[in-house]
């Protein structure tokens, strides 16, 4: 069968890629080449809008750039995709239609572009009544976003507000889709969609999704570990402080870490430290909190004074360090000096790259000076000059009240 009777696919999720029937088309010229955008926009545009203007065009193309005569220009890179295209094995035709100053892909084959269907898909399903019809165009939609539009070219523009438009139609696809599951207990399907989603948005806090499913199909020591790799994940990696919603996230997600009936000898066993270690007790952000919680209710009834104490890494000038390779090894040796500097009785936490948290139990203000120096002592033992790179903070947990 000759390719002009064939139909030219066009992936632009994920990457780029022209196909017609079982031959894959290859250009010489890598995808970030002007001849190559050209054609790019060229196949995108006519798809969605049947076409682009010449202003339009000259802008995503020469935007960044800082040219005399990009009509000139224009008419070259038009010249080369052209010579670009007979090179590559497509049949000779006159793929570049420009008509009263308006921009078309025009090709002797049917053209069908990925990230086009993609778009009709979920533009379909959100005016759909039937929920059937809805889930099942959901479902196409969420096969097809294989990736972000033109990863190659993810500084222009044009490409950036496509994938920012492409990522609000895939989460409305990808939720209305796991409501729909869940509803026909379809949780290994669930479980499958949000590893997907997670993969390409690991920040949306879709993580609970796929907790949910572990949970529904009595997986609970594989959702007990993702939901502990997930906290890690957000608190000591990802570089910022917890939002008031992420954190209720979190708790959502810690409530659901339900089990089966069990007795008391083996709910005790569950309860109980594995690594009972000498030192302070870490916890991640979420416990740190809760205990930070209990301990103030506790306080009602009980004499004793408990102070919350912020160890911050700086510059050495007091303002927050930024390398994030000095910040790794210094971050890395303040948590081992914390461990090792206060009682097991009392608890520390990871708020941020740069601040540790620490809840001190039984000391007043003073005291925490001298356990204070215990930590810069244990943290600068190797290097004295570390010295600089850390300050401290004490409240009362009673102080807000």
């Amino acid at each position: 069968m000759e390719l002009s009777e064939q139909t030219l696919y066009v992936t632009m999720l994920g990457h780029f890629m022209m196909t017609c029937g079982e031959q894959q088309i290859s250009f010489k010229s890598n995808t970030t080449t002007k001849s190559l955008k050209l054609l790019q926009i060229l196949l995108y545009e006519t798809a969605v809008n049947g076409g682009i203007s010449r202003s339009h065009l000259l802008k995503n193309l020469y935007e960044q750039e800082e040219l005399c005569d990009m009509a000139n220009n224009l008419r070259v890179t038009v010249h080369r995709l052209k010579k670009l295209l007979f090179q590559s094995g497509l049949p000779e035709y006159d793929y570049i239609q420009i008509e009263n100053g308006t921009y078309r892909w025009n090709s002797p084959m049917p053209t069908k572009i990925d990230a086009a269907e993609f778009e009709q898909l979920v533009s379909a399903a959100q005016k759909a009544s039937d929920p059937a019809q809805k889930t099942a165009l959901c479902a196409q939609a969420c096969s097809l976003y294989r990736g972000f539009f033109l990863p190659s070219m993810s500084e222009d523009d044009w490409v950036i507000v496509n994938n920012i438009r492409h990522k609000k139609l895939y989460e409305y696809a990808f939720l209305q889709l796991c409501d729909s599951l869940k509803r026909s207990r379809e949780y290994e399907k669930i479980f499958e969609l949000a590893a997907t989603a997670i993969q390409l948005y690991p920040f949306e806090e879709w993580q609970a999704i796929k907790i949910d499913a572990l949970m529904a199909l009595n997986r609970y020591h594989e959702a007990q570990q993702y939901y502990e790799e997930t906290s890690r994940m957000f608190f000591e990696e990802l570089g910022i402080s917890p939002s008031e919603k992420m954190m209720d996230l979190f708790e959502e997600m810690s409530l659901k870490m339900g089990r089966t009936h069990q007795t008391t000898k083996e709910i005790k066993e569950a309860l109980s430290l594995s690594d009972y270690k000498t030192g302070a007790f870490y916890c991640n952000l979420p416990s740190f909190r809760d205990n930070y919680r209990l301990i103030r209710r506790l306080l009602d009834r009980l004499d004793v004074e408990v102070q919350v104490m912020i160890c911050s890494l700086t510059d050495g000038y007091g303002h927050p360090l930024e390398n994030k390779e000095k910040l790794e090894v210094l971050s890395e040796t303040l948590h081992k000096a914390i461990r090792g500097s206060l009682r097991r009785g009392d608890c520390f936490t990871k708020y941020s790259p740069s601040q540790f948290l620490i809840l001190v139990v039984g000391s007043n203000q003073k005291n925490c000076q001298i356990i204070y120096n215990r930590i810069v002592n244990c943290f600068t033992k190797d290097h004295k000059s570390w010295k600089k790179y850390i300050e401290y903070s004490v409240f009362s947990v009673t102080e807000d009240d």
